[in-house]
């Protein structure tokens, strides 16, 4: 299973669920997937889960008094946020998961040239357009290291990482809490009503 989802917007939007939608759909989305899928993937074992996040979670903070920034709304702030759920999910996933034969791991899959952030107007809409036409890699270099994690032999049984460039590195020190991974957790099954 590979989840990947990267919306971006600069206003604040709510889904039909009344949900804001940068959590929604970029992590919210991952998290009831999974654990819809999750009992089929044991079950046809080994399995390997990919969480597509982004170098930008270093930035995140999450907020757990106000996670859908109702108070003082930032497109980017949010995006950042949803990416540090992404990579706090899989480590709290992972140990979910231990000794089950699925393994879960996340990624920053570089800048990649695609419709990120077009459905935005305006400054940061254009903004985006222009910086993916001057700095952005093909979506296949993009795909590469969620290729590697989902096929390769190289990482059989590692679980629980975060890699870039298709190499483990380290991600943001707060993703590494335990406290917070299992907080956010507990938020996430109530918000989408499987816990």
């Amino acid at each position: 299973l590979v989840n990947n989802a990267g919306g971006y917007f600069a206003s604040r939007r709510v889904s039909g669920d009344g949900i804001e939608m940068t959590f929604g759909l970029n992590h919210l989305a991952y998290f009831l997937l999974t654990h819809l899928l999750l009992e089929r993937i044991k079950a046809s074992g080994p399995g390997r889960i990919v969480n597509v996040s982004s170098r930008l979670h270093m930035q995140g903070a999450l907020d757990f008094d106000d996670l859908e920034m109702k108070q003082r709304y930032n497109g980017l702030k949010a995006y950042n946020n949803s990416k540090l759920a992404n990579v706090m999910f899989t480590y709290a996933l992972a140990r979910r998961l231990k000794g089950s034969g699925v393994t879960v791991n996340c990624l920053h899959p570089g800048f990649v040239a695609s419709s990120f952030g077009h459905n935005n107007f305006g400054f940061m809409g254009t903004a985006l357009w222009l910086a993916q036409k001057i700095a952005a890699i093909s979506p296949e270099k993009g795909a590469r290291t969620s290729v590697y994690l989902a096929s390769s032999p190289d990482v059989a049984g590692v679980t629980g990482k975060y890699f870039s460039d298709s190499k483990e590195m380290a991600s943001s020190p707060v993703s590494y809490d335990e406290t917070l991974q299992e907080r956010l957790w507990s938020v996430s099954a109530d918000m989408t009503g499987v816990g």
